[in-house]
């Protein structure tokens, strides 16, 4: 059984998969204008719960504690880190506790702690930490994505001093660690659960699961109680103050009503002594003005997919890429992966999706250097052929293909010591065969070759690219002119 953290419908710009416990499927080839609709439409199902009245909160500002407040925020623990990344320069890393180590637990993450900082990361994503239910929990160990108490640490992995020592370690380190976040939904043996107001609720009155996804171990959220909604946000200050946490992804954020997210991020941004990274893993543009940095590239990951698969030409990069940039604001960014948790459950590990450890890399080329955040998943880069499962244990065997890390290793040094690739200016040359692009920032000039095919193709060199480069990750010279022949799933990324 698979469950995707999104609750139940994944809404991309060119398709909608819908997920249940037995069931995986895509609906392709959907109008985009569509989708406004559709959320709109889902929204106002989803969000008031069948035959309920919706109610507009009444409360949308920041959740201050009052000093006559009867609740008290916990006293801070730690110093706040100063090396939080900027957006820009973030190199992300999810952690799965259960398939990390042998030992399952943050002590396992800890003694690894400098292979992860080795690959040049500079941020640690922690999947949740919390206490999982168990009255009606979904195979194995249950869902990590059923919190059973939002204030709790999950006993398979430790207790709170084991997390606060994993992170203080992540920070002397010069990584960041944020923690995942689940808004939309609790287990049922939550003790929300009896505040049955804070649920949404069917026309008889009873608590539902969020309609249409078959998720019946969690329960849905009300987000026009403002008692909820308060109790919410007084929990992710709790993690910030509690074990000096760095931010959070947020699950399913278009999902949750976008001035819940408002209220939210505008109370733990009056934590003016703490830089916070934020990831919402959704799509709306809404996102941004929230208060989020990152948001997710649903999109580019299934362009990235269909052009190694040989379905999409190597052009609809270029275009997912566009298209996505389009829906970014205030400086904000997207999410850019080759696998995550979701894909693996879904579509397998990196060696399957891209037929192997070079087309793996090839894939990571483009979703690292195109635009975005990267992203690195559990055992991505020693190229673990398992199909991970959140609901087991199954640990990665971290011994294996100790090349194919020391290739991650050089694709990410190489983005890091490069503004171009970062923030730069974004010019693109189409082929049949190779995607071809090439980045910008002041003097720095990168040029980046991918072959995303089984089989050697031949690159005809525009004549704005020929001439003299250096190739970047082995600083032999180069001449480009007339045609390159490229092998393979190879890449080349060249430097001016």
């Amino acid at each position: 059984m698979k469950k995707y953290s999104l609750a139940g419908y994944r809404f991309i710009p060119d398709y909608i998969h819908y997920y249940n416990r037995n069931v995986s499927m895509s609906i392709y080839n959907l109008k985009q204008q569509m989708n406004s609709l559709i959320i709109i439409l889902l929204t106002a199902f989803l969000g008031t719960g069948c035959g309920k009245k919706d109610v507009t909160p009444t409360q949308t500002g920041p959740v201050i504690t009052k000093p006559t407040d009867t609740y008290k925020d916990p006293d801070a623990y730690g110093t706040p880190f100063t090396g939080v990344p900027d957006t820009k320069d973030i190199i992300m890393y999810e952690v799965n506790l259960r398939s990390f180590s042998t030992a399952h637990s943050f002590k396992g993450v800890q003694d690894r702690l400098d292979s992860i900082k080795a690959l040049g990361v500079n941020t640690i994503w922690l999947m949740p930490t919390y206490p999982v239910g168990q009255l009606k929990s979904a195979g194995g160990l249950g869902s990590p994505y059923a919190v059973k108490d939002y204030n709790g640490v999950n006993t398979e992995f430790g207790n709170l001093d084991d997390l606060r020592t994993l992170i203080a370690n992540a920070h002397s380190r010069n990584m960041a660690v944020i923690l995942d976040w689940v808004a939309d939904h609790t287990s049922w043996d939550n003790a929300w659960i009896n505040n049955k107001a804070w649920y949404k609720q069917d026309g008889a009155g009873n608590i539902i699961s969020p309609p249409g996804t078959g998720w019946n171990d969690v329960a849905a959220l009300d987000y026009t109680n403002n008692e909820m909604r308060t109790a919410m946000i007084r929990a992710m200050k709790y993690w910030v103050l509690t074990a000096n946490v760095d931010g959070y992804r947020c699950d399913a954020t278009d999902f949750v009503p976008d001035d819940f997210w408002k209220q939210t991020l505008d109370t733990l941004h009056k934590f003016t002594n703490r830089k916070l990274i934020l990831l919402a893993e959704g799509v709306k543009k809404e996102m941004f003005t929230s208060g989020f940095q990152i948001t997710y590239a649903f999109d580019f990951y299934s362009s990235l997919k269909g052009v190694f698969a040989g379905t999409a030409a190597p052009s609809s990069l270029f275009t997912t890429n566009a298209n996505e940039n389009s829906t970014l604001a205030n400086g904000g960014s997207k999410l850019r992966y080759s696998t995550n948790h979701d894909v693996t459950s879904s579509d397998g590990a990196t060696v399957t999706i891209y037929n192997g450890k070079q087309g793996a890399l090839a894939a990571f080329v483009l979703a690292a250097y195109m635009n975005g955040v990267p992203l690195i998943y559990t055992g991505q880069e020693v190229g673990s052929p398992k199909q991970i499962s959140i609901f087991n244990d199954d640990p990665i065997d971290w011994s294996t293909n100790p090349d194919m890390t020391a290739a991650y290793k050089k694709i990410i040094a190489f983005r890091t010591a490069h503004e171009a690739v970062k923030i730069g200016s974004l010019t693109t040359y189409n082929d049949s065969n190779v995607i071809a692009f090439e980045k910008k920032s002041g003097a720095d000039d990168v040029l980046v070759l991918v072959n995303a095919k089984n089989s050697p193709v031949d690159f005809t060199v525009p004549a704005a690219v020929q001439g003299a480069w250096t190739n970047g990750l082995t600083n032999n010279s180069l001449t480009l002119s007339g045609k390159v022949t490229m092998q393979p799933y190879a890449y080349l990324v060249l430097k001016k």
